[in-house]
């Protein structure tokens, strides 16, 4: 999960360079949707999700609609390897969330030191510059990061039990559909150039159906507060795509900070002596 998710950011800055946002997120899901849902109905996996219908249409906007639009519009401004620095705060989210929530789970101070220990870890391996940052692409950044941290607590709370393939292809369809109208009425003048393609059918394929399905078998292995955590490597993806894909200078501090995402991962998903199992 940490390198199919850490693609995206590249992707997504070479697909926004020619599509809208908009017009990115309805390929991006309705390639996905055409791949998933008919698998999904063969298997009998759609029809329990009407009775989740209410918590399936609030996960399918914070988890796949808005976030996905946002993270689009944000790169048209932000770089891929600062945007996926800011996605780091997706754990620290997810923990913040998880505590005001009045969750009976306690979270240790060994969580709370791997939390920052990444979050160290990814500004050294990316570096930050206050000064050029957008704020309202770094807003829609940061509301992205919540939408993360939000949307496995659904699933976790709301949706046990219910087929991970029927969720997965219901919101994808449901997103589709809904971001058709908006995609039309900003179709592409000319046919996107080879790069844009392979990067709309990456993320479809690949950063989409696939990534789903492997991240709910995550969700249910480790829970949805320690799943979070791979957002902590994706950085780490993406600043060696750019050092190999776009010979971008490999620096001692995307080395250090590299070893140090290892070290805050460890942390906050380990269970010390103050920390207590998923529920």
């Amino acid at each position: 999960m940490c390198v199919i998710w850490g693609i995206p950011y590249l992707m997504i800055r070479v697909a926004v360079r020619e599509l809208a946002p908009v017009t990115m997120v309805f390929f991006r899901t309705g390639i996905a949707a055409a791949l998933l849902v008919p698998l999904a109905a063969r298997r009998n996996e759609l029809r329990p999700l009407f009775a989740h219908w209410r918590p399936l249409l609030a996960y399918t906007a914070i988890e796949v609609a808005l976030p996905w639009f946002l993270l689009g519009h944000a790169e048209t401004r932000l770089t891929s390897s600062l945007t996926g620095l800011l996605l780091a705060a997706v754990p620290l989210a997810g923990a913040l969330i998880v505590t005001l929530s009045g969750d009976r789970q306690r979270l240790g101070v060994r969580l709370w030191l791997g939390l920052l220990v990444g979050i160290v870890g990814v500004g050294a391996i990316v570096g930050l510059d206050l000064g050029q940052i957008d704020l309202l692409a770094l807003g829609e950044v940061v509301l992205v990061a919540v939408c993360y941290a939000v949307g496995p607590l659904i699933l976790a709370r709301r949706m046990g039990g219910v087929p991970a393939l029927g969720i997965v292809a219901a919101s994808l369809a449901i997103s589709a559909i809904f971001y058709a109208p908006l995609a039309a009425a900003n179709w592409p003048s000319t046919f996107p150039s080879a790069h844009v393609v392979e990067s709309v059918v990456g993320l479809a394929v690949v950063c989409s159906a696939a990534a789903f399905l492997i991240f709910f078998a995550l969700i249910r292995e480790v829970g949805p507060l320690r799943a979070t955590v791979i957002t902590y490597v994706n950085p780490a993806v993406a600043a060696a795509l750019g050092v190999t894909l776009l010979n971008e200078r490999l620096t001692a501090g995307m080395v250090i900070g590299f070893v140090l995402v290892l070290a805050g991962c460890f942390l906050a998903t380990g269970r010390g002596p103050d920390a207590v199992a998923e529920p």
